[in-house]
């Protein structure tokens, strides 16, 4: 890391980890390894490539995540998995202390598809990365300004299985409430024209630790 005046800074094409906390839980389920784009006081900015071998939950049986229906997505029992993250890669934006990160999807030859905001615990910044949590419900945002809410029934399953209580979804959906205020502003980062962003072709695809959820040593921020 570099940086003065007691705020430390990652230089363009470092490697660190990105990473969530299960919900109602303190151990690490997702980790993401990602290549900084920019890191200043105003916004960290990575790049997850295709092809990144990645950390993410997935049913103790094998069964991903996402082919349990939702009634019982939440209550079975979980494990983690190692993958690949195939197809086109993800520009993700952080601004520090916001409840959401916003990224940036693009179909093949770099047709830009949509922003998309992810609502999530402000990032803890360590030594290694960043650490999250994610809130289920999101966001997505086309080209034309138009925005819609994602997930809405995951983020309403999950209350019911205990993962989120009454106040922190309060909070969430004005976190949420806040992001759509941005979008119909177009403050940033949607209106910083990141959608014409390229990640650098000799950037080597960042490898995954066997210690991806080793515990940070928190940096100040």
């Amino acid at each position: 890391m570099t940086g003065a005046g007691g705020t430390q800074h990652w230089a363009p094409g470092e490697h660190i980890l990105w990473r969530y906390r299960g919900n109602a839980s303190e151990h690490l389920h997702i980790c993401r390894p990602v290549t900084v784009v920019q890191d200043t006081d105003e916004l960290l900015a990575v790049w997850l490539a295709p092809g990144t071998e990645c950390v993410k939950p997935a049913l103790a049986d094998g069964t991903p995540v996402h082919r349990e229906p939702l009634a019982t997505r939440y209550t079975k029992p979980r494990t983690v998995v190692r993958d690949r993250w195939w197809g086109m890669g993800v520009l993700k934006l952080a601004r520090p202390g916001e409840p959401w990160s916003v990224w940036l999807w693009w179909d093949r030859g770099w047709r830009f598809k949509s922003w998309y905001v992810n609502l999530e615990e402000p990032q803890l910044r360590w030594a290694g990365g960043v650490d999250s949590e994610d809130h289920f419900l999101d966001i997505s945002v086309l080209p034309d300004r138009s925005w819609q809410w994602l997930d809405e029934d995951e983020f309403a399953q999950a209350q019911q299985a205990g993962l989120m209580d009454a106040e922190q979804a309060a909070r969430v959906r004005r976190a949420g409430r806040g992001a759509v205020r941005r979008i119909e502003s177009w403050g940033p980062p949607f209106a910083d024209g990141w959608e014409e962003w390229r990640p650098d072709p000799e950037w080597p695809v960042p490898v995954l630790p066997d210690d991806w959820d080793r515990t940070p040593a928190y940096v100040p921020s």
